[in-house]
Parts: C-alpha cells; structure tokens; sequence
C-alpha cells in the first residue's frame, strides 16, 4: 500500500525527466510538490525552470546559487584529500549530490514536507547518493523514486507522457540525443547512447567545456596558484573566492585542452560504464595540490595519506559523505593540510600541465642535505649501517632457505 504524501521536495531541473516526473507525482500520489534548483554552476539560464514548474501549478519553488558553497565545503576539502577514483576520476558528480540532498532536507523540515523524491534512474549511482544522503541527515524521511516506480522505461515513453499531459519538450530531446550529459563548477560527463561502446572514439562535439589538446593553441600559459592550508587561494597573486578560482582555473584550463578524460569506471551499483568527463580546471588544481604537497608534507604522513585517500575516493564515489568514516578520514587529511601552504607556478599547455616551481615557508626541502656537492650535514658513511639493518631479515630468509 503507498504511503499517504502531503507534501514532497523534489530535486527539479526543469529538464523532461524531471517534469515529467513533477507531473508524475501530482496525479500518482496527489500531493503538493515543492520543486528545488541548485545552480551549482552547471552554465545553464535556470529560469526556464521556474517558468515551467509555475506552469505545471507548483506554489513553493526554490532556485538557490550554491557555487560558493559548492566548491568551499565540497570540492575544496575532497581535493585536500587527493581523492580520484580508480586512478582516473576527479569525481565531479559525486561530489554534488551531497550538497543537493542537504538542501532537499532543509527544504523539507523549513516546509513540513514528509518526503522528498529524485529523477535518478534505477541503473545509476545517482539514487544511492541522493538516498544516503537523505537518509543519513533524516532518517524518517520518505523517499519517492519514480524511475523505480513507474513504467515509464524509455525516452519514447517519457515523450509520451509529456505530450499527453501538455509537458513543454526541447526540441533536442524529441530525437534521441547522443549522450546524456551532467554538469557543475567542477565538471561536465557525458554518458551512454553514442558512448556505450568502449572501442568506439567520441565524435568532437561531446566536448563542451574542454578544446581537444589537438585543437588548443600553440601557446603556453604560464600561471601561479597560491595555497593555504591545502585550498587554493590565488591565481597569479590576485586573490578570489572558491568559486571564483575555480571558474578562472576553468577558462585556463578549458583554453589549453585539458582536463579530458575517458573512461570505464565500477558502478557501485555492479556494472561498468563508459563516460567522458570534462574537469578543466580541478585537473589543473588535482596537479598543483600535489606539487605543494611535496614539499610540505613529511614523506610518512603524504605515504599514509596516499593510503587513505582511495578509501576517501571511494567513499564519496558510492555516496557515503555524510558518514562517520568519510569524517573521521576529513579529520585526518584536515591535520595534515595545515602545512600545504605556499605557491606552485604551472606550465598549461595542449592538454598538459606541467609544474616548474614550487615554494612555502614551510618546506621541508633541504638544499644543504640533498645537494650532490660536498656538505656538512650527512654523512654518507651512516647509510652502511642503515642498510644493513633493513637488509638483515632478507639475509635471515636467504641463509635459512639453503638448510
């Protein structure tokens, strides 16, 4: 038996697979639905949502400019990590949906709605995030998932239901588009259809944000980021906000083809998929982070945070930001960030970013100590004894494997 709605919270984008589902949810559960859009920096005009959810009879609508949150509390403490997911992924979906699934739950106690509901398909990562999150921040919250739900199972039928129930449809959609495509501050992917097969070259236009490295200038852009504490503060000495700096970093990168990757990555669902990923400017920051990290950060603790840090990717991959775990692992990476202080000077160029210099008043880089000329602060005749030390068990194994 379904559970008796009055009120639900929807993650709305305006696009055809969210009003549909608006629509959806007004005739299957007859309960009013209050429409939320995040502008996360996705670069589209969000109007048009407010315009289509007003004439679908939506009362309470909320359109919020989250960017600076976004990239402050978001992307700037996952990039302290050094999170990339299977070696590849800078996680730009990812790391969005906690921060819409905060503000859907906010929405809903500030409203005294007793659900909220999501347009994320039963086959994707996307319903385990959202859900998580919901749950992890209310867990008496109702959650209505309409892809799991309906059965409405392909782009046809949806198109249907629209146009049953006089659903404006951007032309684009009334053909099968060639991807499908989920964009922020951070990234846009690209995925499925035109992509599905992993042998198969993406045609050019599926780049949208990034100039193909073999189409970028022949032009090298030299640039300085400036670090505190791990975040980004400064590019070429002109300080900015998060979200700033990272629109600035993606015009750099973006100009000088960077940032493309293409990839098949573990669903934690089960399944594999194939997606190209646009990430311009936190493939620039991915790059200068680590090269303040090197000489800031003690060898054992960047070894141990290298570690974590696929944990840490993993976790926020699969939906688990709001868990104790990710926290505690945040806590940890925090501790050692308070060092990373100092500035990076980078080379853009064709699809590479290429570091030439690195500074901080806390470097524990020691010219005197790894200079190949003569010095008086090693003395290279300890080293026979430290070797011999960490030698010793082999020599053990080896002596007693001939008796």
């Amino acid at each position: 038996m379904r559970d008796k709605i009055n009120k639900v919270v929807l993650a709305y984008s305006g696009g055809l697979d969210t009003s549909v589902t608006l629509k959806w949810l007004q005739e299957h559960y007859g309960c009013e639905v209050i429409t939320f859009t995040a502008d996360l920096g996705q670069g589209e005009e969000l109007e048009p949502a407010r315009a289509k959810a007003e004439m679908l009879g939506i009362k309470k609508i909320y359109i919020e400019d989250l960017r600076e949150e976004f990239v402050r509390d978001y992307v700037f403490p996952m990039f302290r990590s050094g999170a990339i997911y299977e070696g590849a992924y800078l996680l730009g979906t990812s790391i969005a949906r906690p921060l819409i699934a905060k503000r859907q739950i906010e929405i809903a106690q500030e409203t005294g709605a007793e659900a909220v509901a999501h347009g994320a398909t039963g086959k994707g990562n996307d319903q385990v995030r959202f859900e998580l999150g919901y749950y992890a921040l209310n867990p008496d919250i109702k959650i209505i998932a309409p892809w799991r739900e309906w059965g409405l199972g392909s782009r046809t039928t949806l198109i249907d239901y629209a146009e049953k129930n006089q659903i404006p449809i951007p032309k684009d959609k009334r053909g099968e588009p060639p991807y499908s495509q989920d964009a922020n501050l951070l990234h846009i992917s690209s995925e499925g259809k035109a992509l599905e097969d992993p042998w198969v070259e993406p045609d050019e236009s599926v780049y949208t944000r990034v100039i193909p490295p073999w189409a970028a200038p022949d032009v090298v852009t030299e640039i300085t980021i400036d670090f505190e504490k791990g975040n980004p503060i400064a590019i070429n000495g002109d300080k900015m906000s998060p979200a700033t700096l990272l629109t600035k970093l993606n015009e750099l990168g973006s100009s000088n083809g960077i940032g493309i990757t293409d990839i098949v990555e573990n669903r934690f669902v089960g399944m594999k998929s194939r997606g190209v990923y646009e990430t311009p400017g936190g493939t620039v920051l991915f790059t200068a982070h680590r090269a303040m990290e090197s000489i800031t950060l003690d060898g054992g603790a960047m070894h141990q945070k290298d570690e974590i840090m696929a944990r840490y990717a993993e976790l926020v991959y699969n939906g688990f930001w709001f868990a104790p775990e990710r926290e505690m692992l945040q806590a940890a990476i925090d501790l050692a960030s308070k060092r990373v202080t100092g500035t990076v000077r980078l080379k853009l160029y064709k699809g590479n970013v290429i570091v030439t210099g690195r500074k901080s008043p806390s470097s524990l880089y020691d010219e005197d100590m790894v200079t190949f000329e003569e010095d008086s602060v090693y003395d290279q005749r300890d080293a026979e004894g430290f070797i011999k030390l960490n030698a010793l068990r082999l020599r053990m194994i080896k002596r007693l494997s001939k008796q």
